[in-house]
């Protein structure tokens, strides 16, 4: 079992697994990349996947040898019981592909389907977010507090697509909820990937983010660190959030019921 202590002792071990991934990702990066077909894509995102995976799987599974492995980060729905790794090797592939900084690589142990301990590292910056369940969340070392604004027509809001291939009634939901938030919300942003809206929450820079669909790679690191930050995680009807939720909401404490009663009305 991890408890606080041990969550200490193993965290530096996981902090530089996902250091040591993200660092050899930005060898692989340019600000020039230019793809064309589909097929070109999904090559390089498949290249960059196996590349990081190279470095991260190994330093992960020594650090923690008893822990399962999930091999899909697409993957969704309720894991077996016990300890596994959940990562994504590099999130916010697409904008890596494209020459954009927006991505990240994350690894979170999740323990009985709650996550326990998480790392999301900005290569492009060099910033490193940590969490503990019970020990707070942390930047760089400074702990972070989600955002004290009470007002949602003062809020910075987000969402995003969980992945490529969304069903259309998953499409629709977005556009509704996006309609409803613009209409409620000071500024609304929509894009990929989720970690790196849910890192903003946490440190306060934004108040909510939802997502239709989940991947669980995609919310996993960042539900831990806004919730240690002191914030909320449900669903949009604002009941507890769980891997086999269709939905999701983050959201700092004192918006969380306004931004509940304005997704509740998406059906």
């Amino acid at each position: 079992m991890l408890t606080g202590t041990s969550g200490e002792a193993l965290l530096p071990a996981v902090v530089t697994a996902v250091q040591a991934a993200g660092r050899h990702l930005k060898e692989r990066f340019s600000f020039a990349s230019r793809l064309g077909s589909r097929d070109e894509i999904l090559a390089a995102l498949h290249a960059n996947d196996e590349e990081s995976l190279g470095v991260l799987r190994g330093m992960l599974m020594r650090a923690r040898p008893g822990a399962g492995w999930v091999e899909d980060e697409l993957e969704v729905g309720e894991l077996p019981p016990g300890e596994w790794w959940i990562t994504d090797p590099v999130e916010g592939n697409i904008n890596h592909i494209h020459g954009m900084a927006d991505w990240c690589v994350t690894a979170t142990l999740v323990r009985d389907n709650t996550p326990v301990l998480t790392v999301v590292y900005l290569p492009m910056t060099d910033n490193t977010y940590t969490a503990i369940r019970g020990g707070g969340a942390y930047l760089d070392g400074v702990r972070l507090h989600v955002s004290a604004k009470t007002k949602l027509d003062a809020a910075l809001v987000g969402t995003g697509q969980a992945m490529p291939g969304e069903d259309r009634e998953t499409h629709r939901r977005i556009g509704q909820s996006v309609t409803a938030m613009l209409e409620n919300a000071l500024v609304l942003r929509v894009s990929v990937p989720a970690t790196l809206q849910l890192i903003q929450v946490a440190a306060g820079r934004m108040d909510a983010f939802w997502q239709y669909s989940q991947v669980r790679s995609g919310l996993l690191a960042g539900a831990l660190l806004v919730e240690e930050a002191g914030g909320r995680i449900s669903d949009t009807q604002g009941r507890p959030w769980s891997l086999t939720s269709g939905d999701f909401l983050a959201a700092a404490s004192p918006l969380h019921g306004a931004a509940v009663g304005v997704l509740s009305s998406i059906s």
